[in-house]
């Protein structure tokens, strides 16, 4: 099932993520890695505002909605469509996004740069 949503562009990230993460290795990793939800609130230019999450604490798994059932995020991201492109293809730092406010994150702060590695396999994975 893909977790594309056609008002926001960026969102087929979380299918190349997903599909970095799919083998019982990759997702091993990731969890060791990740240890956290994340959950990512995304606007795109309409308004409009949807939201998914990575489980790198439990389970590894990837979808729509603030966590999944009976669990509670980590850490929120909350960025437009437009930067969530560039920070999955490699083309804009989280720091700075962050720093310029054009990131706000909600819960804990350290957790978020544990998402890096994943986000940079997903990246060679789908050739972002």
């Amino acid at each position: 099932m893909s977790l594309a949503d056609a008002s926001f562009p960026s969102s087929a990230a979380f299918d190349a993520i997903a599909s970095a993460i799919s083998s019982d290795a990759d997702r091993k990793d990731a969890i060791k890695k990740g240890g956290a939800i994340f959950a990512f609130t995304l606007k795109n230019p309409a308004g409009e505002q949807r939201e998914w999450y990575i489980d790198l604490k439990k389970s590894g798994t990837l979808g729509k909605g603030s966590a999944p059932e009976g669990e509670k995020a980590d850490v929120t991201m909350v960025l437009s469509d437009a930067d969530f492109t560039k920070l999955v293809a490699g083309k804009a730092n989280a720091q700075n996004l962050f720093m310029t406010g054009k990131l706000k994150v909600k819960g804990n702060v350290m957790k978020a740069t544990k998402l890096d590695p994943i986000l940079k396999k997903a990246q060679n994975k789908a050739k972002l």
